[in-house]
């Protein structure tokens, strides 16, 4: 079951925001021995061409980020931060009382709702598999995850809690030859075609039961 209530928020931090480029690129070296990488696989999606809708977020809204980056990816040209706070702002939420945005977060269902309000319809899933991931990608669909930041971000110990779904990331691209998977995500500086570990992908994603939104 989904839970209506958990709001993404992308917990900026810019404390550890210089750290992450190194701190991700620690990771891939420490899972390498386990990577279950194909000599012969591909790169799903195309993190190249997306890149360019990343945008780093300024207030609690990694929702409202994640939406305004696959707009642009889908119509080619990306509302501002302003244009769709305001949307989010003015519209009614479906997941909780009052407005979609209150500067606290966004529900994930409601990303689907500010989709619509873009003309694009979405659905929202979950206890889904990588394998759903390539595909949805090699089939030029769009895809926003829910995971927890602080795995992504391989912050130090008692600095968050990694158990909790608490971010909403776009996923630009899977490379199964090197175990890779590339995302757009609001919350880090360096977030623009940030490359993750899969291994470090799929354990952030499991604490909000492999949850994805999907453009159709």
């Amino acid at each position: 079951m989904l839970n209506n209530d958990v709001m993404f928020t992308g917990i900026l931090n810019p404390t550890r925001a210089a750290g992450v480029a190194t701190l991700i690129v620690a990771v891939a070296i420490g899972l390498a021995q386990v990577s279950n990488a194909d000599p012969n696989g591909q790169m799903y999606g195309n993190p190249g061409a997306a890149a360019q809708y990343w945008r780093y977020q300024h207030q609690q809204d990694c929702g409202l980020m994640a939406v305004a980056d696959v707009v642009g990816q889908v119509k080619g040209r990306e509302p501002t931060q302003l244009a769709i706070e305001l949307r989010g702002m003015f519209t009614k939420s479906e997941a909780h009382r009052g407005r979609i945005y209150r500067f606290d977060g966004t529900s994930f269902e409601d990303l689907v709702v500010l989709l619509q309000k873009y003309g694009i319809q979405s659905e929202l899933t979950s206890g889904n598999s990588m394998e759903a991931v390539e595909q949805d990608l090699a089939g030029g669909r769009k895809v926003i995850a829910a995971l927890n930041a602080e795995t992504i971000w391989n912050l130090p110990p008692g600095q968050g809690n990694r158990t909790e779904v608490d971010h909403a990331v776009v996923v630009t691209g899977v490379d199964t030859r090197t175990d890779i998977v590339h995302l757009n995500d609001s919350g880090t500086p360096s977030g623009r075609d940030e490359q993750i570990p899969m291994a470090t992908f799929t354990q952030a994603w499991a604490t909000g039961n492999d949850l994805l939104i999907v453009t159709q």
